[in-house]
């Protein structure tokens, strides 16, 4: 019933709110007489003020068209790449008609950001995003508002979240040979459990799991979050925070955690804070401020925006994370798709390395809830493990801002490149040249030359001989220590989904090597 009234209130207020919208433009307006009052600058800025307080909040785009790759532009198009009825997997496919760029993007790492499914939208990571396309092909779950999912397409439950993630990465698996996962907040425990159940069946895992911000361990360092979820019984969160979905939107009936229950709690958790930034907004307008009032309309955006989470899925992740720490106490159950039940066991891990992130002061994730996941990956070496605590960053510090970009981030890219390994044989790279005409095609300089020296043919070795995967790891570790990626890569665009040709440096190994033995055949000949 809260939710009819919510959305009743919420029609009644929508003539007002576009009233307010309405006002402030006519006092804010140069060329309207009203502009010219004395208090105009004032009423204005209260207006806008009402207009976003009493607004409707729609799903933000991610509105990533470029990034810029070494002083390059490189333009950016996004697309689902698999469509399932809770999620879409994005991917931002990037293009370039710069040859030595593309060059160096079809060498990049493929990454799997797994975005929370807490309330926000996946845009929340809308910076991490556009920092990790510098240097790798990122891939994003960006989940659906429940409300908009039709009940024919039926009930969204944990177990069915770790069956997402494993299929997305099997996804990647299947058109690259395996990449890399990373997971904000709250996926930590979902993706952990993925990959433990890949591992214990003898699948192929991800060559890095990066953790960010997570409650692996809620009982670690309790914030007011897991004091919540522990101080209320499971019934009662059924009993008074679940509604069904009204008979206006697609997914009527549905019973699902409200979005806007969801602010409530945000913005309950520092209603000061809030409080201050909308005044702070209000004296900028008045003071004519635009830089910071656009700061602040970007944020809200972001903040206010919020989506529905099915019931069962909710209420799972409270009893199985925060009430009875299965994943911890290693009693966790997940059914497959096909309905076998399977024992969460991180231990079987063995393949993949481990790279968690805190933040000093994080108040939704405590310290140590993140760290723990070390303990549970007990399969894992030492030396494939590290964690990060990022000094003075808060929860969304870790992957959104400064801190995010000057002090994680050099650290995630530098870890992913340490264990990138060659990706998947394709199809030769093509790369389109645009001063032709009529325009041609022609190979991405990885074809083998008409006419070879006999004495030694280069490309032969650097393809077949068993010693090219320690050339290449050889090959990946200056880069770490550098710039966070290989240097010196050899070949193609990204767009034709080719894999890196590395053979070009493992072609000047193999040749310096056999230096020594046409030196001693000529001296013999001699």
């Amino acid at each position: 019933m809260l939710y009819h009234i919510y959305e009743t209130q919420r029609s009644l207020m929508e003539p007002f709110t576009d009233f307010a919208q309405a006002a402030a433009k006519l006092y804010s307006n140069p060329l309207s007489p009203f502009s010219q009052s004395p208090l105009a600058q004032r009423m204005s800025a209260g207006y806008d003020l009402l207009y976003r307080l009493g607004k409707d909040y729609e799903k933000p785009a991610f509105d990533i068209h470029s990034v810029d790759v070494d002083g390059v532009g490189v333009a950016v198009h996004e697309r689902i790449e698999v469509d399932k009825p809770f999620c879409e997997l994005r991917r931002f496919k990037r293009f370039s008609d710069d040859p030595a760029t593309l060059v160096n993007l079809k060498t990049q790492p493929v990454v799997l950001i797994v975005a929370p499914l807490s309330g926000h939208y996946a845009t929340l990571l809308r910076d991490t995003v556009r920092t990790m396309l510098k240097d790798h092909k990122v891939y994003i779950t960006d989940w659906k508002n429940a409300r908009l999912v039709p009940l024919a397409d039926g009930e969204f439950h944990l177990d069915d979240y770790v069956n997402y993630v494993q299929e997305f990465i099997r996804h990647l698996q299947g058109i690259y040979g395996n990449c890399h996962v990373i997971s904000v907040c709250q996926p930590t425990v979902p993706v952990l459990a993925a990959v433990s159940l890949m591992a214990s069946r003898g699948e192929t895992t991800p060559l890095t799991m990066t953790m960010m911000g997570g409650p692996i361990d809620a009982r670690k360092s309790p914030t007011s979050v897991n004091n919540l979820a522990t101080n209320r019984s499971y019934e009662w969160f059924e009993n008074n925070v679940i509604y069904r979905v009204p008979d206006n939107f697609p997914g009527a009936g549905r019973r699902v955690y409200p979005g806007f229950l969801q602010y409530t709690g945000f913005v309950a958790m520092n209603p000061d804070r809030h409080a201050s930034s909308h005044y702070d907004y209000f004296k900028d307008l008045i003071k004519g401020d635009d830089t910071s009032a656009e700061a602040h309309r970007k944020f809200y955006d972001e903040y206010n925006a919020v989506l529905d989470m099915d019931a069962d899925y909710y209420l799972e992740t409270i009893e199985t994370v925060f009430q009875e720490y299965k994943l911890v106490h290693g009693t966790w159950d997940v059914r497959s798709p096909d309905g076998k039940i399977e024992r969460v066991r991180p231990q079987d891990i063995t393949a993949t390395a481990l790279f968690t992130v805190e933040g000093e002061l994080d108040d939704i994730s405590g310290s140590g809830q993140t760290e723990a996941a070390h303990d549970l990956c007990s399969g894992i070496v030492r030396k494939e493990q590290r964690h990060l605590e990022a000094k003075g960053a808060g929860h969304y510090g870790i992957f959104s801002g400064r801190r995010w970009r000057d002090v994680v981030y050099p650290q995630v890219r530098a870890f992913i490149h340490e264990h990138e390994k060659p990706q998947k044989n394709a199809v030769p790279a093509v790369i389109e040249t645009p001063d032709d005409n009529p325009p041609r095609q022609v190979a991405a300089k990885v074809a083998v030359p008409k006419k070879a020296p006999a004495p030694k043919v280069v490309a032969k070795p650097a393809v077949k001989t068993p010693s090219a995967p320690a050339v290449a790891t050889r090959w990946v570790k200056p880069a770490v220590t550098g710039r966070g990626k290989p240097a010196g890569a050899a070949a193609s665009a990204e767009a034709a989904e080719a894999p890196a040709a590395k053979g070009k440096t493992a072609a000047v190994t193999v040749t310096a090597s056999a230096t020594p033995r046409t030196r001693r055949g000529t001296a013999r000949k001699a």
